[in-house]
C-alpha cells in the first residue's frame, strides 16, 4: 500500500508552507496518522513534528442526456497536513 499519493500544489499550500512550515500531501484514505508520518520520514528524510488529516467526500454531479439521468463521483480524497521539526524544508520540487 503506498502512502503517500502526491504533493499538494496550490496558492493555499504554499501559503502555509511559508508561514507556518507545514507541507500538504494527497495520501491513501486508509493510511493513519502514525503510517503517513514514517512514510513522509523515509521518503524525505526529515523529522516530521505533527500530522493533521481530512478526508473529503466524493463529490456526485447528475446531468439529463438523450438516454436519460447520467450520474458520476469522484473518489474519496484524505489529504495530510504535516508540520515538520524545526528547522526541516523539504523540496518538494526537486527532480529524484
Amino acid at each position: 500500500m503506498s502512502i503517500i499519493i502526491k504533493p499538494v500544489i496550490s496558492e493555499k499550500a504554499n501559503y502555509l508552507t511559508d508561514l507556518r512550515g507545514s507541507y500538504s500531501f494527497l495520501v491513501n484514505p486508509k493510511a493513519n496518522k502514525i503510517q503517513i508520518k514514517n512514510a513522509v520520514e523515509a521518503a524525505y528524510g526529515v523529522k516530521v513534528a505533527d500530522v493533521n488529516t481530512m478526508i473529503y467526500a466524493p463529490k456526485v454531479s447528475s446531468k439529463y442526456t438523450k438516454k436519460g439521468l447520467q450520474v458520476g463521483k469522484t473518489n474519496k480524497l484524505k489529504k495530510a497536513v504535516i508540520k515538520l521539526a524545526e528547522g526541516e524544508v523539504i523540496d518538494i520540487f526537486a527532480v529524484n
